[in-house]
């Protein structure tokens, strides 16, 4: 992305972001809360209006709407459930699945997506709803992979939950990433993406303000001190 400029009808919230995520790449984008972490990946699906710059993929812009980047492989899984109450994991999933060309092809991205999150086939019948938050964070992890998308949009999987699942939600986050995913990552606390990203950026205001290695982040108790509290 190249100077990427989105907001919400008067208000601009990305004010000239710009980096590159390569194939195979787990980056993470980290930042105090409501200073476009979220407006990032939702400009780049196409769910806010791209006002200035341009996304590519493969060298090749992007098309502004959601369906359309969906179609060229960008799976986003958004910021808290999002999930359909009253239906079950096993509809949820298949939800993601609406690019598929087939049932045999549904069913082959079923069972790699049970074979990641076990306990979703074990939930597959259960109403989303009566789920637990971190069985409803995976739901949302699976029904993006449904899509087969070759980019991974997620945004803070671990907003909201206990430290043990947040746990086994980065076990599979870093399962993904070696398996090959492209992943782009959002996550306020920079220590639990250290020892999973490839590069972090520091977003505030609207921009980048720190790009580099987590450890380097971690290192500078000044930077931290002044974008993340500490």
């Amino acid at each position: 992305m190249h100077q990427v400029v989105s907001g919400y009808n008067e208000l601009t919230v990305l004010k000239g972001v710009s980096f590159d995520v390569a194939a195979g790449e787990l980056v993470t984008v980290v930042g105090p809360n409501g200073h476009g972490k979220s407006t990032l990946l939702k400009t780049i699906s196409g769910l806010v209006p791209l006002n200035g710059g341009s996304i590519s993929i493969d060298g090749r812009p992007t098309l502004t709407k959601p369906h359309a980047v969906a179609a060229l492989g960008v799976a986003h899984v958004p910021q808290g459930d999002m999930l359909f109450p009253e239906m079950s994991v096993l509809e949820n999933l298949l939800m993601g699945a609406y690019l598929a060309p087939g049932k045999t092809e549904i069913d082959r991205r079923l069972e790699e997506v049970y074979a990641l999150l076990p306990k979703l086939a074990d939930r597959r019948n259960q109403v989303a709803s009566s789920l637990s938050g971190g069985e409803r964070r995976m739901v949302g992890i699976g029904r993006g992979l449904m899509m087969a998308g070759r980019i991974l949009l997620i945004d803070e999987p671990s907003l909201g939950l206990a430290p043990l699942i947040i746990e086994q939600i980065y076990g599979v986050i870093s399962e993904l990433s070696r398996s090959g995913r492209t992943i782009l990552l959002v996550e306020e606390n920079p220590a639990r993406v250290a020892d999973l990203a490839d590069r972090l950026h520091l977003l505030d205001d609207g921009d980048i303000v720190w790009s580099g290695p987590p450890a380097d982040l971690l290192a500078r108790d000044e930077l931290l001190a002044t974008y993340l509290g500490g």
